[in-house]
C-alpha cells in the first residue's frame, strides 16, 4: 500500500515530499478577525490544497450551517470552535465524496512502524506509521475528524499530506486509475525542487473525481487518446488566467461545469498561484437578475493582505470599452490578473475595487 501511494502521487516509489509539503498544515487566523474564516497558507505545492479546502470551509459557514446569518459579517465573526467544526465538515465532506458517498478513509500517524524500507522503497519516517479509519457515514467521519482535528491543524503533524493520503485512500488506487488518462498517469508533479499538484488532485477535491482536465465529458487528444474531463457540477467550481493563456488551446478553456458551480465559490488559478473568490448570495448563479451587478469577495492568502478585497461587478457591457484590443497583452497591462480572471467567468465585466489598489 505505501508503494502504490508513492505511485500514485510521483509516479515512482523513491521521490518523497519536499520540506515545504512536510510543514503545511490547516491553520486558522484568529478568530473574530477579518480573516477569521481563512486559513493561513504557504508557499509551495501544498498551497492549492490548502486554498481548495478554504473553499469548502466558506462553503459550511456561509450557506451550510443551520440559523446562521450568510452575510460577510457572519464570517468575520467565527468563534474557534465554529472554525475547526467548520474544517472538520470541509474535510469530511471532501472525503465522503471521493468515496462516492459509499465510504471514506482517514490516515492518522501512529507511534508504530508498519513498513520497513528496502531497495524498492525509501522511508520517510512518516508514510511507514500511517493506520487507516474506515468510515461508512458522512456524519461518523465528520465527528471522527473532529475528534482528531488536532492531526491536522498542528505544527508538525503534516496535515495537508495526511489529508491528501486520505483523499486517495478514499478515492480508492482503482478508482483512480480509472479516472487518470494518459495526459496524467500520478498526481504530483516536480517543481522547482519541490512538488505541485497537477490538476487531478485539485478536481479530486472540487468533485470528488480525479479528472486531469478542466473541460467538460471527455475529448480527443492531439493524438486522438481519450482525455477525460468534468462530468458533473461540483458545490465549489475553479477558475483559471495565466498571461500566456491562449484562447485557441480547447483542451485548457475551463469548462462551464467548473465555471458554474452550485454555489458562487470558485477555487481560482492565477499564473500559478491559488486563490479564492466568493460571493455570500446563494442565488447569484441561479438568478439572471442577481447576475447583472453584484459583490464578489477575492482572498489571495497573501501576508500584506489583512482582509478579503471586495470587488463589484458589474456585467452591463459598456459601449466605450466594447473596441478596445482583445490582445491578452495589451490586456494584462491595463487590467490586473484578478480582473483578466473574472472575466473568463463574466466576458465583458467591468470590476470597482472599492478603494482597493488592484494588486498582482
Amino acid at each position: 500500500m505505501a508503494t502504490k501511494l508513492r505511485q500514485s502521487l510521483f509516479g515512482n516509489t523513491i521521490h518523497v515530499f519536499s520540506y515545504d509539503w512536510k510543514k503545511a498544515y490547516f491553520r486558522f487566523h484568529d478568530p473574530f478577525s477579518d480573516l477569521a474564516f481563512t486559513l493561513e497558507v504557504g508557499k509551495g505545492g501544498a498551497r492549492s490544497i490548502q486554498m481548495a479546502v478554504q473553499g469548502f470551509i466558506i462553503k459550511d459557514l456561509l450557506f451550510t450551517r443551520k440559523g446562521k446569518d450568510c452575510n460577510f459579517h457572519s464570517l468575520c465573526a467565527v468563534s474557534k470552535q465554529e472554525q475547526e467544526q467548520a474544517l472538520a465538515a470541509a474535510l469530511a465532506g471532501i472525503l465522503w465524496a471521493a468515496g462516492a458517498a459509499e465510504k471514506a478513509t482517514v490516515c492518522l500517524v501512529t507511534e508504530h512502524t508498519y513498513v520497513t524500507s528496502s531497495p524498492d522503497y525509501s522511508g520517510d519516517d512518516f508514510t511507514e506509521r500511517l493506520q487507516l479509519f474506515e468510515l461508512l457515514e458522512k456524519e461518523a467521519t465528520e465527528k471522527f475528524i473532529y475528534d482528531h482535528l488536532q492531526c491536522f491543524k498542528e505544527e508538525g503533524g503534516h496535515g495537508v499530506i495526511l489529508f491528501l493520503y486520505s483523499l486517495i485512500f478514499s478515492r480508492t488506487f482503482e478508482r483512480l486509475q480509472k479516472d487518470l488518462d494518459a495526459s496524467s498517469t500520478h498526481l504530483l508533479q516536480p517543481h522547482a525542487g519541490g512538488f505541485l499538484c497537477r490538476q487531478a488532485v485539485l478536481n479530486m477535491i472540487l468533485t470528488g473525481r480525479a479528472s486531469p482536465n478542466v473541460f467538460n465529458g471527455c475529448q480527443k487528444g492531439k493524438s486522438q487518446e481519450i482525455l477525460h474531463g468534468v462530468l458533473t457540477r461540483s458545490d465549489v467550481g475553479y477558475l483559471w488566467w495565466g498571461k500566456d493563456t491562449s484562447e485557441d488551446d480547447r483542451l485548457s478553456q475551463v469548462g462551464s461545469r467548473l465555471k458554474t458551480p452550485k454555489l458562487p465559490i470558485w477555487l481560482c488559478n492565477i499564473n500559478g498561484n491559488s486563490s479564492v473568490l466568493f460571493s455570500t448570495n446563494r442565488q447569484l448563479l441561479s438568478d439572471w437578475k442577481v447576475e447583472r451587478r453584484f459583490d464578489l469577495y477575492f482572498y489571495g492568502g497573501q501576508p500584506p493582505q489583512k482582509k478579503p478585497v471586495q470587488l463589484t461587478v458589474d456585467t452591463h457591457s459598456h459601449h466605450w470599452e466594447r473596441n478596445q484590443p482583445g490582445d491578452g497583452h495589451v490586456a494584462g497591462r491595463r487590467f490586473s490578473p484578478v480582473e483578466m480572471l473574472i472575466r473568463t467567468k463574466w466576458r465583458e465585466a467591468t470590476i470597482n475595487w472599492n478603494g482597493t489598489i488592484p494588486f498582482f
